[in-house]
């Protein structure tokens, strides 16, 4: 995806949380950015073969088995949007710890609850 179409994705997400997206543009655009290259990077990664472990061979000429430095970007890219995500409330913990712990579908209006007290008395 687009750093552009994240852009959206992310904004559509704050909006449905009742988050101005324009406070935190600088924030959108760069969890944008790092999820088009953690995007880029997975995509580079399958078609690669998706091969989890590879032989490297060193200056000294001896072979070992290591991580595919792709599948380690991957990560760590997942790792830094992981960070943003939280950091705009786009978590489910980090939106308990904004809201106090009410999804925005459960909060009623003082009308709904005041007769939800009347029912439960």
């Amino acid at each position: 995806m687009t750093s552009k179409a994240w852009k959206n994705r992310i904004a559509a997400s704050l909006k449905q949380i009742s988050v101005d997206p324009k406070q935190y543009q600088a924030v959108i655009d760069t969890l944008a950015d790092i999820l088009e290259q953690r995007d880029a990077c997975l995509e580079r990664y399958v078609s690669d073969g998706a091969v989890p472990v590879m032989e490297y061979t060193n200056k000294g000429g001896a072979t070992n088995t290591v991580k595919n430095p792709l599948l380690i970007l991957w990560t760590d890219l997942n790792t830094q949007a992981l960070a943003y995500w939280r950091e705009l409330g786009l978590t489910p913990s980090a939106y308990k710890k904004m809201t106090g712990g009410k999804p925005a579908e459960e909060k009623g209006s003082a009308l709904v609850d005041a007769l939800k007290a009347l029912e439960a008395s």
